[in-house]
């Protein structure tokens, strides 16, 4: 895979290939993203989640953004990094965003940053683009609005929601975003969503229509327990896998299996006799 830019996601919307984007939050899971063949990858603010334990994301701060997104970049060498702008980092002024955003860059190593808000954002996208970074809008449901919207649910549903959703992504557009992500929307909306606009859309609980999709990692591996989105889908169960794993680790300790000689160097004889006499002298 050569290295995928803003230009080159521009080009798979043209040619009409699916564009692939993935969460990662580490070191290891850019590297196993990229070798998949992954195009983008996004250092999502769902780490407040999936790895910090947190109930939602509004928890997440610059500076855990920041860690993240410099272990992802160092493990991503031809993927594309988009980095989350978390809570508060970019609603109180376009230039306060602008600041941050730049820091996603010059600090994290990302290559594009992410934020969400349909038309009320359209500002601060215009703020951050004309500095030089590229930023990819963010519209449907919005994880950072839970409290206002009050839960999951799928946005779009009626026809006066609709419009104003298409009306949304045209205005970001417009503001110059590169890209723009359609989460829990409905089939038909983003269908047509993906039509009006020239930018790529990246659909999550979508349906097949947008450009491209995203999913979080660690729902598509069993990653994060029991729990699994409607709009995933597991395509391996790691999870249990490290978990009986673990088990056996355990029992092996607790019985005096690890480590055995596989494991352990013995020291040569002729030392560990000069050893025992010197202990014993």
């Amino acid at each position: 895979m050569k290295k995928v830019t803003v230009r080159s996601i521009f080009k798979l919307k043209e040619s009409g290939e699916k564009i692939i984007m993935v969460t990662a939050y580490d070191y290891p899971g850019a590297r196993l993203a990229e070798e998949a063949g992954v195009e983008m990858i996004l250092v999502g603010d769902t780490l407040g989640m999936v790895v910090l334990g947190y109930k939602t994301t509004l928890e997440v701060t610059m500076e855990q953004m920041l860690h993240h997104i410099k272990a992802v970049a160092g493990g991503a060498e031809k993927s594309l990094v988009v980095g989350d702008l978390p809570f508060l980092s970019y609603q109180v002024t376009p230039e306060e965003a602008l600041r941050n955003a730049g820091r996603l860059i010059q600090e994290g190593g990302a290559q594009a940053v992410k934020l969400e808000g349909g038309r009320e954002a359209a500002p601060v996208v215009r703020k951050i683009t004309s500095a030089g970074i590229p930023v990819m809008g963010h519209i449907g449901f919005t994880p950072q609005s839970i409290h206002n919207i009050g839960g999951f649910f799928v946005q779009g549903k009626t026809g006066m929601e609709a419009l104003k959703l298409v009306e949304d992504a045209q205005i970001l557009q417009e503001a110059g975003a590169f890209a723009l992500v359609l989460e829990l929307v409905p089939w038909e909306v983003a269908q047509e969503v993906t039509r009006e606009l020239r930018i790529p859309t990246i659909g999550i609980g979508s349906g097949p229509e947008c450009d491209g999709q995203v999913q979080v990692f660690h729902d598509l591996f069993g990653l994060y327990g029991e729990f699994q989105p409607r709009h995933s889908k597991r395509y391996a169960d790691v999870g249990s896998i490290i978990k009986e794993g673990l088990h056996q680790y355990v029992r092996e300790v607790k019985e005096g299996i690890f480590p055995g000689e596989e494991q352990a160097k013995r020291m040569d004889k002729e030392e560990l006799q000069l050893f025992l006499k010197r202990k014993q002298g």
